[in-house]
């Protein structure tokens, strides 16, 4: 799969990459992406962690109610409670993402002449 870069994966590249790696249809891909979604939602929906290890964890965040503004009048108003869905990397993502970056730079400097930063030779 080619690194993205400044981009953004749509659901219907996911389902291609998984249609194309697993040599299913992308029909049941999609099944299998849905589900995986719509598994995580559930989960969160009934107020469940998902940990996937070496990845990261799902959960939810409640954010208590406070004093907001409204942005066209100014006027004061109340900002109900609420539950948001928060995403935390693990540590083996984080340190996949950055080793990959490093590589990306080192691999831009050589092209470039310059000498790469002994950091981006590991």
């Amino acid at each position: 799969m080619a690194l993205v870069s400044g981009g953004s994966m749509t659901k219907a590249e996911l389902v291609e990459e998984v249609s194309r790696v697993s040599d299913l249809t992308k029909k049941h891909s999609e099944v299998i992406v849905d589900t995986v979604f719509r598994t995580i939602i559930e989960a969160l929906h009934r107020g469940e962690k998902i940990e996937l290890r070496g990845f990261g964890s799902f959960r939810l965040r409640k954010r208590e109610p406070r004093k907001g503004r409204n942005p066209k009048t100014g006027d004061k108003v109340d900002v109900p409670p609420k539950k948001v869905p928060y995403f935390k990397p693990g540590k083996e993502l984080k340190e996949l993402i950055n080793r990959e970056a490093e590589a990306a730079e080192a691999a831009l400097a050589s092209d470039s002449g310059e000498s790469a930063p002994d950091s981006a030779l590991i």
